[in-house]
């Protein structure tokens, strides 16, 4: 089990319909728990029931029918949850699954909190907590790629390289405080060599695999694009373009865009969510002040700001009103008025992209831009799924890392270097949930849908 009381899981058999809410062919109530084989059986009236086997029968509420359908046994601890737990399969009407759940909870059982058959499954130990997002993230995927990804981390792909590491780290603890205890030793284990070496390949690793989780994490999550620049920039027609249709409004007049306009989007399997902005400039109107406000504001917490620039316009800049935070990309609009050569603009001393959003002249080179200031990689794939923090506790292990290495260099102090592998080590085990509080499990899995 995690590092975590085992009084967190408490001995309530508990009951929730597991299917999307609506009408279907088929729901399913679930059950787990102690009691769970015993109402399946109150329910059904059956003698027994046949580990793994779907028997046939009507689900009964004194001596009416409720309905009729099918009821599986997965016994303890061969089952999702790692308890006794049943799966009732019924038609799949709203007002039938509730007259079912309503008789599971009349004979013991008590509603499911959300996510807690999958927190019930981690505590049991049959998936970590990684494993665990992962159920939430491929039910919720947004693309094809997204859902591969979530699939990967439920199979292990992802706490099988953070408990490679971990493993790494404790194996080098292990020698250096083996070395630190056996100081009378002929050879300086400290000092020979193998531990420096050792830093340098585990910090090389844990910075891969930041690099991979990174990815994951804008696959899972997608990226804020901020399109800004000054009134009649083609921010909108951008927009337009690359969500294939008319979302925004066009016109020739000049700030037209009074405040946020979003969309999301997909480009390559990465969502995108795209932010047309107010037309940045001074302005005596109240109106078009707060729009510019809204830009300023969306342009600091983007994961990328396109500053558009209108090729045909010589007038001046705007650098007092455009302070982007993060990566930035400029685009020359409306070339198809300019006649510049469309696509990246080589002799630009900052990314730039030329193009036209009415011919669609250089958008490829444009996508092609953003994704690598995104942080993709050509192709847009990863190995797994990740979460925000994930990073958080990825850039917390290597940053102890790099402390480590650059103390144990210049002072070759063993017991210093013993303690910051231990942080490293839990740091990593923050990941997986072998260090997580309780508080933390219960963020994270409320934000699951009940029944999962």
């Amino acid at each position: 089990m995690s590092e975590l009381s085992s009084g967190s899981l408490d001995q309530d058999t508990i009951a929730a319909i597991a299917t999307a809410p609506g009408r279907g062919g088929i729901g399913v109530i679930r059950l787990s728990g102690p009691n769970a084989k015993s109402i399946a059986l109150s329910l059904t009236q059956l003698q027994s029931l046949k580990p793994r086997y779907a028997h046939y029968t009507r689900f009964i509420d004194d001596l009416e029918t409720i309905d009729d359908g099918l009821t599986l046994f997965f016994p303890a601890p061969n089952s999702f949850t790692g308890e006794d737990v049943v799966e009732l399969q019924g038609h799949g009407g709203p007002i039938i699954l509730q007259m079912l759940l309503r008789r599971c909870l009349d004979l013991g059982a008590r509603q499911a909190r959300p996510g807690e058959f999958s927190e019930r499954a981690f505590l049991n130990d049959k998936l970590d907590l990684v494993q665990a997002e992962a159920i939430a993230d491929l039910i919720n995927a947004q693309t094809s790629i997204a859902a591969r990804q979530a699939q990967a981390s439920l199979r292990g792909t992802f706490s099988n390289a953070i408990d490679s590491i971990r493993h790494q780290l404790v194996g080098l603890r292990k020698y250096v405080e083996a070395a630190i205890d056996f100081p009378e030793e002929e050879i300086d284990f400290l000092t020979e060599g193998h531990v420096a070496q050792q830093l340098a390949t585990l910090l090389a690793d844990a910075q891969h695999l930041r690099h991979n989780a990174r990815q994951g994490a804008i696959f899972r999550s997608g990226a804020t694009v901020v399109l800004a620049g000054k009134p009649n920039a083609g921010k909108s027609s951008l927009l337009n373009a690359l969500a294939e249709d008319q979302i925004a409004i066009v016109t020739e007049q000049p700030g037209t865009t009074r405040d946020i306009v979003r969309e999301h989007v997909e480009i390559n399997g990465v969502p995108l969510h795209l932010t047309d902005t107010a037309g940045l400039r001074e302005s005596s109107d109240l109106i078009e002040q707060e729009g510019i406000k809204r830009a300023q504001q969306a342009i600091a917490n983007a994961d990328l700001t396109v500053h558009l620039i209108d090729d045909t316009d010589s007038s001046g800049n705007i650098d007092d009103l455009f302070q982007p935070n993060g990566p930035l990309l400029t685009v020359k609009t409306k070339i198809d008025l300019s006649n510049r050569t469309p696509g990246v603009v080589s002799d630009a001393l900052t990314p730039t992209v030329a193009i036209s959003s009415k011919t669609g002249a250089g958008l490829e080179d444009l996508k092609t831009q953003m994704l690598q200031l995104i942080g993709v990689d050509e192709g847009g794939n990863t190995l797994f799924s990740a979460r925000e923090r994930h990073l958080i506790a990825l850039n917390a292990c290597i940053d102890t890392l790099t402390f480590a290495e650059s103390q144990f260099l210049r002072s070759g102090a063993g017991e210093l270097l013993a303690e910051d592998l231990r942080h490293a080590h839990d740091q990593l085990g923050e990941i997986t949930g072998c260090m997580t509080s309780d508080e933390l499990l219960g963020e994270i899995f409320s934000s699951f849908c009940i029944g999962k």
